[in-house]
């Protein structure tokens, strides 16, 4: 019994163009812990400051030293700054209650009763919006957002009659090679995680071949609720239908006017006999001449001879009566997601040898590269299979930051970890795989004369010491927008390109936390320590430079609101040089309490 889904997406060209947009437009939303769960900057909290065996808890330290002589209201609190208000610690609560986890989720998985609304246009696009498509001397129509419709432009309208009609209408070029593109992407997604047979249907749905597959989502209506989330979650609105016909699915997906319509087999016709004639997907031709006749709903096709209708509305309009129905088959071509590039080598006799299976991998890449040039494709990641006697096969797999497909760099590769690889009693069959590729075009080499600076890509060295040392293991320090030493920097990618760099000085090695230290002498307020013992050794100052005074980010803590650290370079006996910073400003005590910590080496 043959299930078929159509997926109906209305406003698919908009929705695309505003989905495009919305990063623009949309600011970037704090972390919801930013300001309850803040990285503190004092690095040594020292002791409990809750005693044992009674004594005043830490929230009652606001009524014991009296700041407001009695006890705050909710009034006072709220009438202080943000960064003023006491926390509930100090109010005398340990913390503050918390909602239930899972209370403001909503479901997508189908168990829901009824589907949650499609988002607000008004809080994307205040104006109307319609695209719009040069048809001879004119603009046309061809898809308007909801606030367009809700004012009468439909699509088939003249631009110009519609600028006429709203003084603020948003006009632009239509996409519908962007929108098709859209929907093949979406037809791949579709055979690879839910149905293998999924096909494009014209410029504005899909259809899915659902025989035998719906019990894996538990059944045909869960399918589709999951399905319609998905898109939700996207920002596309949809309706579905699943009936016993591709045709039928379709009209009542576009006709319907329900977001899940489930048919029964074998009621396709009743159940399009109500629908308009343009349901049937007929040629407009057809449609003038069905209108001349006075012919309106499929139902008054229905008592119609054969041969009359073939001649009055064509013949075509005959065979999408009967693959509605169900008395001619209507084939669904599905879309064949690319197969990965993939070459083999069987072998006459089983190999063993360092030196065999080396000239083996070599003749494998040299097939691999001529196959990826073809396709105009570039490794990002090549797989070994090799098929021994015994029925195991080895894997072997290499990496590369950049696609590429140098035969020689995959060669080198393969021979850094050809060690790795157990023939055992012998292999007798070697495969190559890409599973992850990416488009590379064409280069050029340059000229015979190299005259320009262009510095050399790095890339291949990259891969080959993350070969040998592992990938984790290869990494560029960036800045990130902190005033704090310990959250200013931030690995990135070896290739990546690190920018926004402070010009003042920084020490090459910055330890993960600072280390205290032990018997500074050192002159308050503003001169570097003469003595101090760190990790054991002691050490003596004979060159300073500094201070450097770094202030807490009191916007991320209130324990950083008055937090101070001033910065040392100094350096020792023996032409050691370190990066110190004292706790405090050597004058305010709530700015530290005058300990003194590691952070970093120079040199």
């Amino acid at each position: 019994m043959q299930r078929v889904a159509s997926l109906f997406l209305p406003q698919l060209p908009i929705e695309r163009l505003r989905g495009n947009e919305r990063p623009a437009t949309l600011p970037e939303a704090p972390p919801a812990n930013a300001l309850r769960f803040p990285e503190p900057i004092d690095d040594d909290p020292g002791a409990c400051s809750v005693p044992r065996g009674g004594g005043w808890r830490p929230g009652a330290r606001w009524a014991r030293d009296g700041a407001l002589g009695r006890r705050p209201s909710r009034s006072d609190m709220e009438a202080l700054p943000a960064h003023q208000r006491p926390t509930m610690r100090e109010m005398g609560r340990r913390s503050e209650h918390a909602e239930h986890p899972f209370k403001a989720m909503r479901s997508d998985d189908g168990h829901s009763g009824t589907l949650a609304a499609a988002p607000s246009w008004a809080a994307w696009w205040g104006t109307p919006t319609v695209l719009v498509t040069r048809s001879g001397q004119k603009d046309i129509i061809t898809a308007a957002s909801p606030r367009a419709l809700e004012l009468g432009l439909l699509p088939g309208m003249a631009a110009a009659h519609a600028r006429a009609l709203v003084a603020d209408l948003d006009v632009r070029d239509a996409e519908p090679d962007a929108d098709r593109a859209w929907l093949d992407r979406l037809a791949l997604h579709a055979a690879r995680q839910w149905t293998p047979t999924a096909s494009v249907s014209g410029l504005d749905g899909l259809w899915f071949d659902l025989s035998g597959t719906t019990h894996l989502f538990g059944g045909e209506d869960h399918f589709c609720r999951r399905l319609l989330a998905f898109l939700k979650r996207l920002g596309f609105t949809a309706r579905i239908a699943v009936a016993g016909t591709p045709g039928a699915a379709h009209a009542l997906a576009r006709f319907g006017g329900r977001p899940i319509t489930l048919l029964a087999p074998g009621e396709e016709a009743q159940a399009i006999a109500d629908l308009p004639l343009a349901a049937l997907r007929l040629e407009p031709e057809a449609l003038v001449a069905a209108a001349r006749f006075g012919l309106e709903r499929i139902a008054d096709l229905y008592p119609m001879p054969r041969g009359p209708l073939a001649r009055r509305l064509g013949l075509a309009t005959v065979d999408r009566l009967d693959q509605a129905r169900g008395s001619l088959a209507e084939p669904i071509v599905p879309v064949v997601p690319a197969e990965a590039p993939r070459v083999t080598r069987h072998l006459l006799e089983p190999i063993g040898t360092p030196e065999s299976i080396a000239q083996v991998i070599t003749d494998l890449v040299d097939d691999l590269v001529v196959l990826l040039r073809t396709r105009g494709l570039g490794a990002r990641a090549v797989l070994l299979i090799a098929n021994r006697v015994d029925g195991e096969a080895q894997r072997l797999g290499i990496g590369a930051s950049r696609a590429t497909r140098d035969e020689r760099h995959l060669k080198r590769m393969f021979a850094l970890k050809i060690s790795e690889l157990d023939p055992g009693l012998g292999i007798e069959a070697m495969h190559l795989a890409v599973p992850y590729h990416e488009p590379l075009g064409a280069q050029a080499a340059g000229a015979l004369l190299e005259s320009s600076g262009k510095t050399r890509d790095i890339a291949p060295l990259v891969d080959q010491l993350g070969t040998r040392a592992g990938v984790s293991a290869l990494f560029r320090l960036s800045s990130r927008e902190s005033d704090v030493p310990e959250r200013a920097m931030r690995r990135v990618s070896p290739l990546a390109t690190p920018t926004g760099w402070p010009g003042w000085k920084r020490p090459v090695r910055l330890l993960k936390r600072p280390e205290p230290l032990a018997n500074v002498v050192a002159l308050l307020p503003d001169h570097p320590p003469r003595r101090f013992v760190w990790r054991g050794q002691s050490y003596r100052v004979v060159a300073g430079d500094g201070p450097e005074r770094i202030h807490g980010e009191w916007w991320r803590s209130p324990q950083e609101m008055w937090a101070v650290r001033d910065y040392f370079r100094v350096e020792a006996e023996g032409g050691a040089r370190f990066w110190l910073f004292r706790r405090g400003d050597g004058v305010e005590a709530e700015t530290g309490d005058l300990s003194w910590y590691m952070h970093g080496m120079f040199g």
